[in-house]
């Protein structure tokens, strides 16, 4: 299940484009279905099983124009869970030759969503 969503940026290059982080509660959720509407000028995140709105972010007009031209939007979603990705506390000083040199997996998605 989706704890949060941080909207990191927004970009308009043909086509409007969002980089989000999600944070999920647990590795084995798989029950993610982002909607995204268009209030005014500002998108609006929200998923099915949460009540609200979980993330929003005013547009510049160039992105408002785009979103209601095309009525879509990417998506470039990174996943972390709580407890797996964080602060690490004792980090190794040079990561190429340590003992620890490999970083836990993160999986990313791309997706076209349809405006609401």
């Amino acid at each position: 299940m989706v704890t949060s969503i941080d909207i990191k940026k927004v970009s308009s290059r043909g086509k409007v484009v969002m980089d989000l982080d999600v944070w999920m509660n647990d590795p084995d959720d798989y029950d993610f279905s982002p909607r995204i509407s268009l209030v005014g000028n500002a998108i609006e995140l929200s998923e099915p099983t949460h009540e609200g709105v979980l993330a929003s972010i005013e547009l510049d007009d160039d992105a408002l124009q785009l979103a209601e031209r095309d009525r879509v939007v990417e998506a470039r979603i990174k996943f972390s869970v709580h407890g797996m990705h964080g602060t690490l506390t004792h980090k190794t000083q040079n990561t190429r030759t340590g003992p620890k040199s490999k970083k836990l997996a993160e999986p990313r998605w791309k997706v076209m969503l349809p405006l609401q």
